[in-house]
């Protein structure tokens, strides 16, 4: 009786008369008992409200009310902490007219829109776009991705990933077991640093000067931690831009050798090149599947375009391929499919030719600004490739709050504590030269920056 009067409240607006209790009697052919009592459930619901001696009506209709979660129990329960999300978790949204300096990709203005728009439509025209792709990728791409590393690379070397970060966290479960040490660059790529704990790796840093990293502290490194995996970037790597020197490859490949360890090498910025001769990967100069290398399209592409590749020799590469299709058996085919209609197009070598003289000119640009309007930082070698400069502030600045402090006058950095595995030496800032709109975001940035220094007030006050 309860139900068949909430259907009729349906039907009422607050303050209406319900039908007389008779009525209802009549009605649905029930007693007087049920309708006394399913009347007095609604009203101590809230439903209904009786009036004596004038009858039932429809009550207000109060807005339910939001239960507040409690998830304090998580807190218990997620006791191991492995992922850290601090080193890679996005900022809170910039407020209006912020320069962004502190991105790592494009700005869609370097984006080979067209190009991508063209390569996914012809991609979605095949016939089997939608069928289930190969577990180790498209044979194709796989070559495409074999070639562009050279030195012998065959595609059933290559297996393809969703983009480089999803490459990096497959590695470290597959070489490394939970508790062991990985070997990283030190500053480094905070995303590393960041797969490798949640892989249940602890990061040992190992330090990075204009060279790269120094092979006389990775040999010191490995024979103290007993480590058998060492991640690095040798060509200009995040955030330093430097390059490893000819000399170093070897010592490296020969440390690690000597070791019995892997080489995972993130050679992220294949594409990123400023003009000038991009150092070939040290998986070239690997016969004995020391190297096992990473690369990836959504750099110099689109952040959406997460295709990447992982290349291996060996026993190694069984268990890339297992972890990987755990994950998630395969790599969406259409996305794959744009990849390779993009890779095979002539318009992709025009975007990186393209692509590289912009990124010199804002580089070149930015560095100056700085050195005009911040003389007192100390820049690293001036990058030939890649999409940041990096710079050693004065000693006693407090990174993290300079950054918050840029962060409020409109321009968005990032802080140099967040590359390092352990206790940074020094302070440093990251700063990003591709994700701006244009040129006269960068020169207005370091303007913007040089004031903050100086104490001036910022614009507006």
């Amino acid at each position: 009786m309860a139900a068949r009067i909430r259907e009729l409240l349906t039907g009422l607006a607050p303050g209406d008369r319900l039908p007389s209790s008779r009525e209802l009697i009549q009605r649905y052919r029930v007693g007087p008992a049920t309708v006394a009592r399913a009347i007095a459930l609604l009203a101590a619901e809230g439903a209904v409200v009786t009036r004596p001696g004038s009858g039932t009506y429809a009550a207000q209709r109060a807005r339910p009310r939001t239960r507040v979660a409690d998830t304090a129990w998580q807190t218990v329960a997620l006791t191991d902490r492995t992922v850290d999300t601090r080193l890679i978790a996005d900022a809170p949204p910039a407020p209006a007219g912020t320069i962004t300096m502190d991105g790592g990709y494009v700005h869609r203005s370097l984006q080979p829109g067209r190009a991508l728009s063209a390569a996914l439509a012809r991609a979605a025209r095949r016939p089997d776009a939608w069928d289930r792709a190969p577990a180790s990728g498209l044979a194709a791409l796989r070559a495409v991705f074999a070639g562009i590393a050279g030195g012998g690379v065959t595609p059933e070397d290559v297996l393809i990933t969703a983009g480089g970060q999803s490459a990096l966290s497959i590695a470290f479960r597959a070489i490394a077991g939970p508790g062991a040490p990985v070997l990283v660059d030190s500053p480094g790529y905070p995303g590393a640093l960041a797969a490798a704990r949640a892989a249940g790796l602890r990061p040992v840093p190992v330090p990075v000067d204009e060279d790269g990293v120094r092979p006389d502290l990775l040999a010191d490194a490995f024979a103290m931690t007993g480590a058998r995996l060492f991640y690095c970037q040798p060509a200009f790597q995040n955030p330093t831009g430097a390059v490893l020197a000819p000399e170093r490859r070897r010592q490296v490949l020969d440390v690690a050798r000597a070791t019995g360890a892997f080489v995972v090498e993130d050679d992220f910025a294949r594409h990123l090149g400023h003009g000038g001769t991009v150092p070939r990967p040290l998986v070239t100069d690997d016969g004995d599947g020391t190297v096992v290398h990473i690369t990836s399209l959504t750099k110099p592409a689109a952040p959406s375009l997460r295709i990447g590749a992982l290349i291996a020799r060996g026993p190694v590469m069984e268990r890339l391929r297992a972890v990987r299709q755990v994950d998630d058996f395969f790599i969406t085919r259409p996305l794959q499919e744009a990849a390779l209609e993009l890779l095979s197009s002539p318009s992709w070598e025009r975007h990186v030719r393209t692509l590289a003289e912009e990124l010199r000119g804002r580089c070149a640009l930015l560095a100056a600004a700085i050195a005009h309007e911040v003389p007192e930082w100390s820049p690293a070698r001036p990058p030939a490739g890649g999409l940041h400069l990096w710079y050693r502030l004065p000693a006693g600045t407090d990174d993290l709050a300079f950054t918050a402090a840029a962060r409020r006058v409109g321009v968005a950095v990032s802080p140099g504590a967040r590359y390092f595995a352990t206790e940074p030496p020094a302070p440093h800032l990251r700063l990003g030269f591709a994700a701006t709109g244009d040129r006269a975001e960068l020169t207005e940035a370091a303007r913007r920056l040089g004031a903050l220094v100086r104490g001036e007030a910022p614009p507006g006050d």
